[in-house]
């Protein structure tokens, strides 16, 4: 029989000594108060590795996307798209003559925006509910303002009603700046496109530069004729002035996509017209560069629409209430005082933020509610109108993402066309070409929106941002050199912000007598010399 187990343990306890048996006990109740550690550790030490698994996984997942995103690039980029050369003759140096070397063509994927993809993150959108925060903030302390002083609870939009008047005079002035677009560059490609012979093509031609002329001739002459005669407000004027610089870029890049090809059909190889369907699709999809074809979505997401133009128009709320309680009452008595340095130092300062603020409505009501909303209604796929440039290190690749759908323009029309000309050679002339005509532009809306001129854009632009585009280059990396990135926007926002409402008042306190006004008088700014 084995022994039992009560017998065994009064063996060993016999066997034992009295010391040795008090030790084990001991180390024995020892070891049961060290397994909480033991587990406790356990779980931090298992809660340690689902973090390190999870970034792992995110990283990968980065990764994958992205290597995913080149190759799909470089697949569309290799297959034959209909808009490409289609041509069975053997190619060489006469056909190869014929047109410019495109080099990279704008590639269109099915993508979202980027803040799309971001407002899917919890931290992101806490941001997002800290501005719309803000806005709460400025209409409650409106409506508390006029309250104290007024005694009555109500929002006045005084400075909305006066910057959108006589909108629907700019909405009759668009109607026939968009038949213009729509039929003149259409109609002269088809009369360069028929297929005549001898005089009858070069009477074609002719006529069709004629066509082309005059619907030049009509976006740039009428919208500034009805400005001048009707005087109109400033956010009417924006109207304006954008659709006149969107419908000449649209149909500049109509004519470069679909003119070497009819070029080519004259030589006998077989490339056909884009359809009218086509073309009218281009004129309010959000892209200035023409395709055929376009990715498109598979549904419309009308909650999606209402949802980004309820967005435009509480930024432009937005807007107004930041330039009625930040900026108008700063400068509005500004032009009445004597000129001096510390003022103008300290408004330059005062400006930074409500400028900022300006900066970052119009990027996200215009490049990224209202772009999408537009594409969403057409379903356009590619959502890409800008990267990712508040991480940007370096000024050059601030310009290169803040604006894809006008960077594409002038890196497919004017950098490589004027490339292609000059033989490959001058790449940072040919830059500085680019930057100037990118001022050139700035500072004709904002001349053509305030109603003066004075070249504040076109310096901090050309001057100062083509010389950071060269020293701030993507050689530049790190977290500092973000900052000095956002340090000098915020600087420059002010200095425009408060430059600009300093004229803008200071045309309206210091009015000229109208037999003394000269042409300098109309271009020199009046808040350098009229102080009444």
């Amino acid at each position: 029989m084995e022994p039992c187990g009560a017998c065994l343990r009064a063996q060993r306890r016999e066997g034992l000594g009295g010391e040795q048996e008090q030790e084990q006990e001991q180390r024995h109740f020892g070891e049961g108060n060290a397994e909480p550690h033991r587990a406790l550790d356990l779980v931090q030490w298992t809660r340690h590795m689902e973090a390190v698994k999870r970034q792992l996984l995110e990283q990968a997942q980065g990764q994958l996307v992205e290597l995913l995103d080149r190759a799909m690039r470089e697949a569309v980029q290799s297959y034959p798209t209909p808009d490409r050369l289609l041509s069975s003759a053997p190619s060489d140096s006469k056909s190869k003559s014929r047109e410019p070397p495109l080099g990279k063509r704008k590639v269109f994927i099915i993508r979202k925006s980027l803040l799309d993809e971001l407002m899917e993150v919890q931290h992101f959108r806490t941001i997002y509910h800290m501005f719309v925060a803000g806005l709460c903030v400025f209409i409650i302390s409106t409506l508390a303002i006029d309250f104290i002083d007024e005694g009555r609870l109500l929002l006045e939009f005084d400075l909305l009603i006066f910057s959108f008047g006589q909108l629907p005079l700019a909405l009759v002035t668009w109607v026939p700046m968009f038949l213009s677009t729509l039929l003149v560059p259409y109609q002269a490609l088809w009369l360069w496109a028929r297929p005549q012979t001898g005089g009858s093509w070069a009477l074609g031609v002719a006529l069709g530069c004629v066509l082309l002329a005059a619907h030049a001739s009509l976006l740039c002459v009428l919208p500034v004729h009805m400005v001048l005669k009707h005087e109109l407000q400033p956010a009417s004027r924006c109207v304006l002035v954008f659709e006149q610089v969107r419908l000449l870029m649209k149909s500049y890049s109509f004519l470069r996509e679909t003119v070497p090809g009819t070029l080519r059909v004259r030589g006998g190889e077989g490339v056909l017209a884009p359809s009218f369907s086509s073309y009218l699709y281009f004129l309010f999809c959000p892209t200035l560069i023409f395709r055929e074809t376009y990715p498109r979505t598979s549904s419309i997401r009308w909650n999606y629409v209402a949802k980004n133009f309820a967005q435009a128009l509480c930024c432009v709320l937005y807007a107004c209430f930041i330039l009625s309680r930040l900026c108008v009452p700063v400068f509005a008595n500004m032009s009445r005082e004597p000129f001096s340095t510390r003022a103008l130092v300290l408004s330059f300062l005062h400006a930074t933020l409500p400028g900022i603020f300006m900066l970052l409505l119009i990027f996200f009501a215009f490049l990224h509610c209202w772009l999408n909303a537009f594409a969403e209604m057409l379903r356009f796929g590619d959502r890409m109108f800008y990267r990712d440039w508040w991480n940007s290190t370096s000024f050059s690749n601030y310009y290169r993402t803040w604006n894809v759908v006008v960077h594409d323009w002038l890196y497919s029309y004017v950098y490589q066309d004027t490339l292609w000309l000059l033989g490959g050679r001058a790449r940072g002339a040919v830059m500085m070409g680019v930057f100037l005509v990118s001022a050139v532009v700035h500072e004709y809306i904002f001349c053509f929106v305030l109603g003066f001129f004075y070249p504040v854009m076109l310096m901090l632009f050309l001057v100062f941002g083509g010389l950071l585009n060269f020293t701030m280059n993507d050689h530049h990396t790190g977290p500092a050199w973000n900052v000095l990135m956002w340090t000098l926007l915020f600087l420059g926002q002010g200095i425009q912000v408060s430059l600009y409402c300093q004229e803008w008042y200071a045309r309206r306190h210091c009015l000229l007598p109208q037999a003394q006004t000269t042409f300098w008088d109309l271009v020199t700014p009046r808040s350098w010399s009229c102080h009444p």
